[in-house]
């Protein structure tokens, strides 16, 4: 056998069982150098298995030792090559693994920067079309290639050279959507420059504003060159007038018109700068977000994980190149994956919204998204004459970001599109921001949107999201935003950065591989930005289940009498009014100097312009804010069109207008309303008065924990016999729970058997134990890991309940521990496995670990599946600060083995797994484990 052949029945043998542990798993590229637990989540016993299979198929004995040492398939190929051969070169051949990965294109999952993603494409298939980009008027698509967009690519690095560019230096693109802003941006990259999307002027009565804000980009970015078209040079001269810094602008025609062969490549590494992302600015001055190649690849690749990107998908696209969700998320992601990208330019769709949902159903695409604006302009202005005969069954995936996401919106949308083919499951909610590259947030796949109504009083004045009834009229609705990347972690804070529990609204904060370093040259925000080692968003939100639920960014959020108001209800509410320009409509809170304290201000943009019908018009706004808020705005604003301040990307600029209101520019502020004195002290005291409630709370925990916990040590210690020390721990778990104030609900105890059995519970927090003493007979024994052995108190303690200790990181242990346990089940003892093998602060279950199903398979014994809730949101891991909440423990019905040997046990583990999932409520994390929360035990 050659050594090709080798290596692949190798491959083959672990891609087989890695498919059989996690067959939910989006399968990923397996070579010789993956690592069995990390990458592929193998744990002792399931290396175990494996051993025996290569043992078997090889027909050779492998040494017992390389279950401890082997820790990729690249080990068990050396130790093959040293053991003598023992059967025919024929014999091997036959018994190849038929199950080899069938030819595809070529992803790049090696990668470290986006230049190596390019030439890599380029390389393995250059005449493959990754790009159909419709310019000017033209109906047909031009298509470009790998290799033609490599090459002229190098051309624009080697013109960018000739023009003086450096390494590390920002070079600012001000193009449109066009063939040169793909050649000009890799070109920057392939100079090993840093590229920096600024946006051409749209409006010429917006062009001091734009030169105002585009040189302080300038300057904070330190650009030397700006490229841009021809027709543009006027502005340019004019804005590097506002930028010192600016030495030089050229066309992409005179950067592309150099000769590649005088361009010297420079090593480019992982963490080189390769773009500054400058924040949108709709809450004040833009900051420029620092993102390596390693961070932009990062957030692509976890994306990618999430919504199961393949190369036959087609993405189209009319966002603009200079926005994050256009650049990085439909462009540098199609790239990455290989994936066809249909790009249009956005007047395309703003001046026709039909061409958006026309074109998707020209070519078939799978993945497109937008901005919520955009799906409320298909429902209200696209006629049905428009895309007669359209389908759009095609569309898998229909992103909805950027900005708020209306609940309304996306109902209607659904509901007036399904006749057309597009399905609910189709419509993901999205969230995301420039700090963490373009996503952070994404729903499960063909789940569709998922609305929480909520009561608005409760919510506006106490930020619990607590559910309103199916007859409150006036409730407070908002949309799922999704689960977090693969990789990534959210939480949510109060204001001094305690963790809150579920349904508790807080700032919104996030960790994950693709944080940014920070802002550029903006030390004091870089400061603002990180608490530790999380990012503040900048919005507010709540978790329900994993599910991210947006209600604000933080500067928006509207305080008055005692009150928390969210702008974006309001706003779209007045945009539909008739009169009123929508999604020209902002609503935000200023301060009132004379009683210090927030009044609602609603600015709308209308073409009326008598008297009458502007102040029927205002008439209007006010009862609709009445009807919405349940209180009357104190300002409504009629202002001409195009008044309202808007980013690039069509956010209201909320600061920027609040700010222009404060200075008298958006016309004479109506008089204000009074306010109670009372009334504002209330309110500012209300925040003081749940966080030492909160504290109060947590130190009350923690002193009932540690002494019941001192004397509930020294009894178990000292008890003679293991049923008297059943009866105090149980006891003991009992009154924690009742002098803490948690209910504990328990359901389904008559599907305990009589007779010896595994109960198997997903694993939330440190709480879990005590949750189950109080729940479950004292029937049983704990599977704990071996390492708590080596500390005292945990030690004494466990074995003085006859706790079974099994060894995690040596993996000949941990297998004798296995079968240990197994012997323990035979001799009459059930045993109780948190079969994830560890705890996550954030909500999901994890893959299940073999132990517990290897043991009761070979005992011919029932496995118990048992669901806990509710712990994890009183007390998160690694975090000792206690909330009020109640927990829940489901009993399910016991599964049995069909069987004794491996695959009975894998089905038993699908089957208990399925069932905790059921009762769970919570996202299932065994496609999107992330490397450090690989194979831990056993």
């Amino acid at each position: 056998m050659t050594a090709i052949d080798l290596e692949g029945e190798v491959l083959g043998i672990v891609r087989k069982l890695a498919g059989e542990l996690h067959p939910h798993r989006r399968e990923t590229s397996i070579s010789l150098d993956s690592s069995l637990d990390r990458e592929l989540g193998f744990d002792s016993l399931a290396r175990s298995e494996l051993l025996l299979r290569v043992a078997e198929a090889m027909q050779i004995e492998l040494p017992d030792e390389l279950l401890g040492t082997a820790e990729t398939p690249r080990d068990l190929l050396r130790a093959l090559r040293a053991a003598p051969s023992q059967r025919s070169t024929a014999q091997r051949t036959a018994s190849r693994d038929s199950d080899q990965r069938p030819a595809s294109i070529y992803v790049p999952l090696s990668a470290h920067t986006l230049v190596e993603v390019l030439i890599a494409h380029a390389t393995a298939h250059p005449e493959r079309v990754h790009v159909r980009i419709y310019e000017g008027t033209s109906d047909t698509p031009r298509p470009i290639s790998y290799g033609v967009l490599l090459a002229r690519a190098q051309r624009v690095a080697a013109g960018l050279r000739h023009a003086g560019l450096e390494p590390g230096q920002a070079v600012a693109i001000m193009l449109p959507t066009s063939a040169a802003y793909l050649e000009t941006f890799l070109g920057v990259l392939l100079a090993n420059g840093v590229a920096l999307p600024i946006y051409p002027p749209e409006r010429p009565s917006q062009l001091e504003d734009h030169l105002q804000r585009h040189g302080l980009i300038l300057d904070s970015a330190q650009a030397k060159l700006l490229v841009a078209p021809a027709q543009a040079h006027p502005v340019v001269r004019l804005l590097r007038s506002q930028a010192l810094c600016l030495e030089a602008a050229v066309t992409p025609e005179s950067l592309a018109s150099n000769d590649t062969e005088a361009f010297e490549p420079t090593p480019i590494r992982a963490d080189d700068v390769a773009m500054l992302q400058y924040t949108s600015g709709s809450t004040g001055q833009p900051k420029g977000v620092i993102l390596t190649h390693a961070q932009l690849l990062a957030n692509i690749r976890a994306m990618g994980t999430a919504i199961a990107a393949e190369p036959s998908d087609v993405f189209l696209s009319w966002l603009p190149l200079y926005h994050d969700m256009g650049l990085i998320g439909a462009w540098l992601g199609s790239l990455y994956y290989g994936m066809e990208l249909v790009l249009m330019p956005p007047t395309a769709f703003l001046g026709r919204p039909a061409r958006w949902l026309t074109r998707l159903h020209e070519h078939r695409a799978t993945i497109s998204g937008a901005p919520n604006f955009a799906y409320e302009t298909c429902v209200t202005r696209i006629r049905d004459d428009q895309i007669a005969g359209l389908d759009l069954s095609s569309w898998r995936l229909a992103f909805n970001g950027a900005e708020p996401v209306i609940p309304d919106t996306v109902r209607r949308f659904c509901q007036r599109f399904a006749h057309y083919g597009f399905r609910p499951e189709a419509m993901a909610p999205a969230y995301g921001l420039a700090e963490a590259g373009v996503c952070l947030t994404v729903p499960p796949l063909h789940r569709g949107p998922v609305f929480d109504r909520v009561d608005r009083d409760t919510y506006q004045r106490r930020g619990e999201a607590v559910p309103a009834s199916v007859d409150v009229a006036n409730a407070l609705e908002f949309i799922a935003s999704g689960q977090a990347l693969p990789g990534y972690q959210l939480r949510i804070v109060d204001d001094t950065l305690r963790e809150l529990p579920d349904r508790r609204e807080g700032h919104v904060e996030f960790r994950g591989p693709s944080a940014t370093l920070g802002y550029m040259r903006n030390p004091a925000a870089t400061r603002r930005l990180f608490h530790g080692e999380w990012l503040d968003t900048g919005d507010l939100g709540y978790i329900v289940g994993g599910d991210l639920f947006i209600t604000s960014r933080v500067k928006d959020l509207i305080k008055r009498a005692g009150r928390n108001i969210y702008p974006y209800e309001v706003e779209a509410a007045v945009g539909h009014l008739p009169g009123v320009r929508n999604g020209c409509v902002a609503a935000f809170g200023t301060a009132d100097a004379a009683l210090r304290t927030e009044k609602l201000v609603i600015v709308a943009e209308t073409i009326e312009t008598t008297k009458d019908a502007r102040a029927a018009l205002r008439e209007r706004i006010d009862r609709c804010a009445t009807e919405v808020l349940g209180l009357a705005a104190d300002d409504v604003v009629l202002v001409p069109p195009n008044t309202v301040p808007k980013t690039a990307s069509s956010k209201i600029r909320r600061a920027e207008c609040r700010e222009r209101y404060d200075r008298g520019e958006l016309g004479r502020p109506a008089s204000a309303v009074a306010w109670q004195v009372i009334r504002l002290w209330w309110s500012g005291g209300r925040r003081l008065r749940r966080t030492l409630s909160d504290e109060a709370y947590a130190l009350w925990a923690r002193i009932v924990f540690g002494t019941i916990a001192a004397f509930t040590w020294l009894l178990i210690a000292a008890l003679p016999t293991e049923p008297l020390r059943w009866a105090v721990m149980s006891r003991a778990a009992d009154l924690l729970l009742r002098l803490t104030r948690v209910p504990l609900s328990v359901r389904g105890i008559e599907n305990l058997p009589s007779q010896p059995c595994v109960l198997v519970s997903n694993h939330a927090s440190y709480l879990d134990g005590v949750a189950l003493v109080a729940a479950l007979p004292p029937i049983f024994s704990f599977v704990v890991k071996g390492e708590l052995k080596e500390k005292f108190f945990a030690r004494v303690f466990l074995e003085r309940i006859r706790a079974s200790f099994v060894e995690r990181f040596d993996a000949q242990q941990g297998v004798l521990d296995a079968h240990r346990t197994t012997e323990l089940l035979r001799a009459g003892r059930s045993v109780l496995f948190f079969a994830e093998g560890t705890l996550t602060r954030m909500p999901g279950l994890l893959p299940f670990h073999m132990g517990a199903f290897v043991a009761a398979a070979e005992a011919r014994v029932p496995v118990v599946p048992i669901t806990l809730r509710g712990t994890r949101s009183i007390l998160r891991a690694d975090v000792w600060f206690a909330h009020r909440g109640a927990i829940s423990v489901d009993i399910a019905a016991p599964v049995t083995a069909d069987g004794p040997e491996w695959q009975a046990a894998v089905r038993l583990r699908g089957h208990v797994r399925e069932a905790i999932l059921a009762s769970l409520d919570e996202p299932d994390l065994a496609h999107m484990m992330p490397p450090e929360l690989g194979a831990d035990a056993t």
